[in-house]
This record gives C-alpha cells, sequence and structure tokens, in this order.
C-alpha cells in the first residue's frame, strides 16, 4: 500500500448561497432607500445627512446604498482581540469560532442554595473568575446586572469586577455613553497605554438599536464613541420575529442586515477603517407563553444566516449558543444548548456569546456555563480532520494483532490513545458499580461540585497597585458625580 497524506475537510453548514445573500442585501436597500431609519440622535443625523443621505419627516433619514458600500469598503475584515496581558488570543475571521458567557441577566442560579435570586455586583466577579478557568470559554461577559452598586454606575462597577477577576478577553455592555469614556480610561490603565489598547485592545462594545429601525441617541452615541477611540464594537439589533421583526425568518433577516448596515454607515463615517462586528440576535416570539425563545430552532437558523452574510459582506462575525429556555439545568437545557453550539461550530460564527443563559436569558447559571464548556470541547473535536497516513493506518500493527488477537495492549495503542480518543471532564463513562461508590451523582450535582470547586481554588493573574488604584479613582468619581 502506496503511504499518503490525507486529511479530511472540516465539517460546515452553509444556510445561504451568494444568490440569497444578494436577495436579502437588495431587500435591506430597498427598507433603507425607500423607509428608512428614524434617527434622534442629532450627531448621527448630522454625520448621515453631511454624507448624502435624505431626509425626510419626522427624523426618517433614507440611506441611499452608495453609502452602504463606501462603509463595507473601508471596514476591517478581521479583528483580532488580545487577553488583557496584550497577548493576541481571538482572531475573528474566516470560521474561527470563539465562545463566552452573556451579559445582562437580571438573575442567577446560587451555587450553595440553587435557588434563583437576583445578581449582585459580586456575582459579576465569580462569573468572571469561572470563565477566567475554564478552557473552552474564550472571553468574559457580566453574566449580571449588579443590583447592589448606584444605578447609574452599574456597568462601570461590572466592568470593574470582570478586570479583577479574569484576564481574558471582555465583551462589555454600557448605558449612558458617558460609561463609554470611563470604561476606555480604565481599559487605558489596563492596558498600559491608549496606544497599547488601539494596537492590541482586549474589549468589544455590545450595542443596539431598537428595532424596528429606531436609533436613539443612547445607542448611537455608544457607537460613535467607540468609533472615535478605535474601540471594536457590534451594532447588534435583536429584530426578533414576532416582536419588533416580521415573523418570518427572511423578513427579520432582511430588517436586521438593513439595521447593522445603517449602523455601519454611521460608525464608518465617523472614524473610516475603525473596528465593527456584524451581527444580530434574532430569535423569535413564542406565541403561545409570549418569550423570546433561545431555544427554538428558528434562532439557530437565522444565526447560520449571519454567518453567510458576514462572510458575504467580509466581516467578522457575532453569535448565540449554549442557551436555553429551560428554568434548570436540566434534560431540555442539554438538547437545546448543545443543539445551538453544535450549529454555531459548523455555521463559523466568529463571537458566540450566551453561554450559561437559562430562562430565556433572564437568569445565569455556573453549572451551566461548566455544561457548555464540556459540549464546546466535544464539538471542537468532532470538527477536528481525520488524518490518513502511515501512523494513522498502522501496518505493523495489524500484523502484531494476529498473535495477541487485539489492540488494547499494543504499543501503537499506548503511545496514540491520548490524541486518538476525546476524554470527558464531566460526562460519565463509568461502570455502574463505580458510578455508585462514587456516590451515584448525577450530572448536575457534579457540575455544581465543580462550580464550588473553581470558586474555592481558582486565583486569577492579579492587576498591578496602579492599575486597581486608577479603576477605583474611576469608580469614586462615577459615584461622586452622581450621589
Amino acid at each position: 500500500m502506496k503511504q499518503v497524506e490525507l486529511s479530511t475537510r472540516k465539517p460546515s453548514l452553509r444556510l445561504l448561497q451568494k444568490e440569497h445573500c444578494m436577495h436579502i442585501h437588495s431587500a435591506s436597500m430597498e427598507i433603507l432607500e425607500h423607509h428608512g431609519i428614524h434617527m434622534l440622535d442629532p450627531e448621527g443625523k448630522d454625520l448621515l445627512l453631511a454624507a448624502g443621505a435624505l431626509a425626510k419627516e419626522d427624523h426618517w433619514i433614507s440611506i441611499p446604498s452608495v453609502l452602504i458600500k463606501q462603509a463595507l469598503s473601508t471596514a476591517p475584515g478581521r479583528i483580532v482581540l488580545s487577553n488583557q496581558k496584550g497577548e493576541r488570543t481571538l482572531f475573528l475571521e474566516d470560521t474561527n469560532v470563539y465562545f463566552g458567557p452573556g451579559s445582562d441577566t437580571i438573575f442567577t442560579s446560587d451555587i450553595d442554595t440553587c435557588k434563583r435570586r437576583e445578581t449582585v455586583r459580586s456575582d459579576v466577579g465569580r462569573m468572571a473568575r469561572l470563565c477566567d478557568a475554564l478552557a473552552n470559554i474564550d472571553f468574559v461577559m457580566s453574566m449580571g446586572v449588579a443590583s447592589d452598586v448606584p444605578s447609574t454606575a452599574t456597568y462601570l462597577y461590572e466592568f470593574a469586577e470582570m478586570v479583577v477577576n479574569s484576564n481574558k478577553p471582555i465583551v462589555f455592555t454600557a448605558d449612558a455613553p458617558k460609561d463609554i469614556d470611563d470604561i476606555y480610561e480604565m481599559a487605558c490603565a489596563v492596558a498600559g497605554s491608549s496606544e497599547a489598547l488601539k494596537k492590541n485592545p482586549f474589549l468589544l462594545h455590545y450595542a443596539e438599536p431598537i428595532s424596528p429601525l429606531l436609533f436613539p441617541v443612547e445607542p448611537v452615541q455608544k457607537l460613535i464613541r467607540c468609533a472615535h477611540y478605535h474601540l471594536p464594537v457590534g451594532m447588534i439589533p435583536a429584530a426578533n420575529a414576532g416582536a419588533g421583526a416580521p415573523i418570518t425568518n427572511a423578513g427579520s433577516i432582511a430588517l436586521a442586515n438593513a439595521e447593522i448596515l445603517a449602523g455601519l454607515v454611521i460608525h464608518q463615517l465617523k472614524n473610516s477603517g475603525a473596528p465593527f462586528l456584524y451581527g444580530y440576535n434574532v430569535a423569535t416570539l413564542d406565541m403561545k407563553h409570549a418569550v423570546i425563545s433561545y431555544g427554538a430552532p428558528e434562532f439557530r437558523i437565522t444565526d447560520s444566516a449571519l454567518a453567510d452574510l458576514a462572510r458575504f459582506y467580509g466581516l467578522p462575525s457575532w453569535g448565540t449558543s449554549g442557551c436555553t429556555d429551560s428554568k434548570i439545568v436540566d434534560a431540555q437545557a442539554g438538547i437545546e444548548a448543545t443543539f445551538a453550539i453544535y450549529n454555531s461550530m459548523l455555521s463559523g460564527n466568529n463571537l458566540v456569546h450566551d453561554v450559561g443563559y437559562i430562562e430565556s436569558g433572564l437568569t445565569s447559571s455556573m453549572e451551566m456555563i461548566i455544561m457548555m464548556d464540556e459540549v464546546i470541547d466535544m464539538c471542537r473535536r468532532f470538527i477536528e480532520p481525520i488524518t490518513f497516513n502511515k501512523d494513522t493506518i498502522p501496518m505493523e500493527a495489524y500484523g502484531r494483532a494476529k498473535l495477541t488477537r487485539g489492540f488494547v495492549a499494543d504499543r501503537h495503542t499506548l503511545e496514540n490513545f491520548r490524541q486518538a480518543q476525546w476524554t470527558p471532564k464531566r460526562l460519565d463513562r463509568a461502570q455502574f458499580d463505580d458510578w455508585e461508590l462514587g456516590g451515584k451523582k448525577d450530572l448536575y450535582q457534579r457540575l455544581n461540585g465543580e462550580a464550588k470547586e473553581i470558586m474555592s481554588s481558582h486565583v486569577p493573574e492579579a492587576k498591578s497597585a496602579e492599575v486597581m488604584a486608577k479603576i477605583d479613582e474611576i469608580l469614586e468619581k462615577r459615584s461622586r458625580e452622581y450621589s
């Protein structure tokens, strides 16, 4: 047998072909040119009108397709996020996929009481510390709204907690545009300077218009601030089908795409070449229970379409995954979240958030994040190519097996089993008697135990005293301003 080196292709899912993307693009252009956007921010309006957009009645502005074409030509085709030590870790391009948690949950599932309660500031830090410890969680988000800090500075305290408790890249949310200024100042302190932060950004901002087609002052100003500071940002519409968007997948995708492109135009007009992430959150409004379903298959369809559209435009992409409508970490949670992770992996969404959400995004769960860390690891193993060569097709081992009647003790097995097999960390493969001797723990009990162990043992690398002093100074100043 002639020995050659061959590998299988990475499995992938492509929902939209070029002609589908062109059709959606055309529909979005018609929305922007004929209907326009409702622009309430004066600076955003001035940028658009100065560039050739047309003013309509009552703050509506028509955006011509030439402005879309121009913005797409200047926006970078990739974003590289560093960790907080300046090491480039997330390459948002092609079909690279990175996972992290979500942001502003009102509740959390307490690992000690296993009961749902309101989130507080320390929960944000604990979630960041958990994510810092997990190998397959690539970035952090707040996973909570701190209910025990001044409401005017909530997002600053949350950002500070993420900085203190993790060194991974951060995706952050904010309220007022002033939040961006203060968070940028904190980030410069962590990076060492504004020049170092621009060279190796470790944070990305998540902003939202209001579907359908409403661009209020706050999200537009946050978008403009990020463009000014050259901070990576995504203008992420929540054009949920049946709520802020048409009930059909095609209709909601066309609307969300129009809103993203409008945001991109404003962003690039403010600072041509600033980094912009393409993405939307297009779930579906469940008509029976009136909730936005995080476990619906329609959400996975629109996420796959998002990845294809981003590649069509040559932009890095957003995604949603690892989440569930279930109120607890149970079989439903596993089904819905695993389906989502698998879909994100195959679709090639670059920056995938909301890992660990339960209760349709209202509640965070450490156990859910840890379970998804396992699922992500499993899916990453699945997409690895199969390599065919003299080492993976061991002719000499076949000969030895004729004498030993098997491969269990063969040296090829002993030399390669760790690389050849995926070994779970939390899923149980023990024989029944061994499982009984181990306490007969179910998956949730094992996940809960691991969460407690991480909280008691994992200590992230500390920031310098100078960085901590600067963060405290900014928090104290903000608190005094609004006291």
